[in-house]
């Protein structure tokens, strides 16, 4: 859901910040108040062309800044997380325009590209009325509405998890088929790869234990000359540390004698000469172990340069050179068993066709059947969106091989006016048609897993009871997705749940766009404008008051 969205020099917006609503949300306002550039930044976020056209006059760059919730989008969350970007269940849409050409993507503070905006930002909002970013356009979009409003999910799953076996064994025929010739020079490559490392056979943590072991061998003389010099000095030599010590406890012995508060400093000397004569010990015996071994060290150097040869070849660390090695094996074993179930292979994929074909057929059927049941259906709603004579029609086409979605391609067809043939859709329809007959397929099945839609020029071409059934039917949309709409009719604004007017004005010879959020007397003037222009009587503000009064009313009895 879109919580916030804030603009910056976009064309007449000089700073402009709007929080949205669950529900429906209308944003209305005069001609020419700044309500198309709204929609433009909006695209701007949907990872929409960025022009410098879009950049205020004076201002060398342009910003559109959006806050989502991903409540109702966990999957998108997932996905941005494993790429890197932490969410914690919002997610900050940033788009610089510069006219130096530095145009920058951001998404929670990460830089990123309009690709990856594209990725994401359309499965949390859509906008219906424009060219740019329209579902109703995308040709892949038509078998998802179809199949979503004859709730085929599951016929489709079933169908597309038998499709990828089948086209994974069609595909490993056609690669042992055209690759016996380097399959067997790969059969070689790894055979060589796998006894390389196997004569070496390195052990995980045994190149850490060979580097201590030989930085010992290496430094024999001085360990010992060291370890050796430092127990004479301490217990061996005449004059040795500890002989000394003794002396210096006896003399302080025989003053404790005289004053009893020496004793606990003799108790420390004793403590002392303790440590010193454990310590002077253990050198010695560390010195008994010190061996200098030129052989084992040339051992230790040649095993060592061993294994450093297996790691500029095959990975960084022994770990991952078994690692490496146990897939090696895993492949030769691919490879060297391979032909022996090819038969078994072509079998299981004849067998995987005929039931690929049924399970096709059966969802062509079924695709066939909604197609119908959705014509009749969007015929009955677009007569109440003042398209009386518009016909819609979900065409089927064969495909000639059997597809990863079906047996056929669904293409919705289109004739606004009567004596017209249907033509593709997304070549002919307005957009305002283009909203209205969207509108229409949410109502017929509002189930979507985009959490924002955005309806403009909805209202084009219509008036009157026609409009008051668009507000209806976008209110119904909104009980189970965030709505925004741009109307300039009073019919369909007054079923905002939340309503906001977009306002120019000048200051300092220069325009500027707001967004006010109007609160119940607000509105009421705002719906009096809407129904008598420039001039507003207590007549006007009286049939706004009455409007809504209608559809607060209407609202309870339902």
């Amino acid at each position: 859901m879109l919580i916030d969205l804030a603009i910056k020099n976009i064309a007449i917006i000089d700073t402009l910040q709007v929080t949205f609503q669950p529900g429906l949300n209308i944003l209305t306002g005069e001609t020419g108040a700044g309500k198309s550039i709204i929609i433009d930044a909006v695209n701007l976020i949907l990872g929409g062309r960025a022009s410098t056209e879009l950049i205020r006059s004076g201002e060398d760059e342009a910003q559109v800044e959006a806050l989502f919730s991903l409540a109702e989008a966990p999957q998108v969350a997932a996905e941005l997380a494993e790429s890197g970007i932490e969410t914690e269940g919002e997610l900050i849409v940033k788009r610089i325009v510069s006219r130096a050409g530095r145009n920058r993507v951001y998404l929670n503070g990460s830089l990123a590209t309009t690709a990856q905006l594209a990725a994401v930002a359309p499965r949390l909002i859509n906008i219906y009325g424009q060219h740019e970013s329209q579902t109703l356009l995308r040709l892949g979009n038509h078998q998802e509405l179809l199949d979503g409003f004859g709730r085929l999910a599951p016929l489709l799953s079933s169908y597309t998890g038998l499709y990828t076996r089948y086209q994974l064994i069609v595909t490993e025929l056609r690669s042992r088929e055209k690759d016996g010739q380097a399959s067997a020079r790969r059969l070689d490559l790894l055979t060589f790869q796998s006894q390389e490392i196997a004569a070496v056979a390195p052990l995980a943590g045994e190149e850490e234990e060979l580097e201590q072991e030989r930085e010992l061998l290496a430094h024999a003389e001085r360990l010992l000359q060291g370890t050796n010099g430092a127990f004479a000095r301490l217990y061996g030599d005449d004059g040795a540390l500890l002989a000394r010590l003794g002396e210096i406890r006896r003399n302080l012995t025989d003053c404790a004698g005289v004053d009893p508060r020496l004793l606990p400093l003799d108790a420390s000397l004793a403590e002392a000469a303790l440590l010193l004569e454990d310590t002077a010990l253990a050198l010695r015996d560390y010195a008994t172990r010190v061996e200098a071994d030129p052989l084992r060290l040339q051992s230790v150097d040649d095993r060592l340069n061993s294994i450093r040869t297996l790691k500029r070849k095959y990975g960084a660390t022994v770990e991952e050179i078994l690692t490496l090695k146990v897939k090696i094996d895993e492949e030769r074993e691919e490879l060297l068993h391979g032909g022996e179930n090819r038969e078994e292979l072509e079998g299981r994929r004849d067998e995987l066709a005929v039931e690929l074909r049924r399970q096709g057929e059966e969802l062509t059927a079924r695709r066939r059947e909604a197609a119908v049941r959705l014509s009749a259906a969007m015929t009955g709603q677009l007569h109440d969106l003042a398209m009386k004579n518009a016909l819609f029609l979900p065409d089927l086409t064969p495909l000639d091989e059997p597809g990863p979605t079906g047996l056929d391609r669904v293409e919705f067809l289109f004739a606004p006016n009567p004596g017209e043939p249907p033509r593709p859709l997304a070549r002919i329809a307005s957009g305002g048609e283009l909203s209205r007959l969207m509108l229409a397929l949410k109502q017929l099945h509002p189930e979507s897993d985009v959490p924002t839609l955005i309806f403009d020029e909805v209202d084009t071409g219509i008036g009157g009871a026609v409009s008051a059934l668009v507000g209806e039917k976008l209110r119904k949309v909104a009980g189970g997705q965030q709505v925004l709409c741009i109307t300039h009719l009073p019919q369909v604004a007054v079923y905002a749940e939340h309503h906001f007017r977009v306002r120019k004005k000048v200051e300092g010879g220069r325009s500027s766009t707001t967004v006010v959020p109007l609160d119940d007397a607000a509105r009421i003037e705002e719906l009096a404008r809407m129904l008598g222009g420039i001039t507003i009587t207590e007549t006007t503000r009286n049939h706004a008051r009455e409007m809504i009064e209608n559809v607060t009313s209407k609202g309870r009895a339902a």
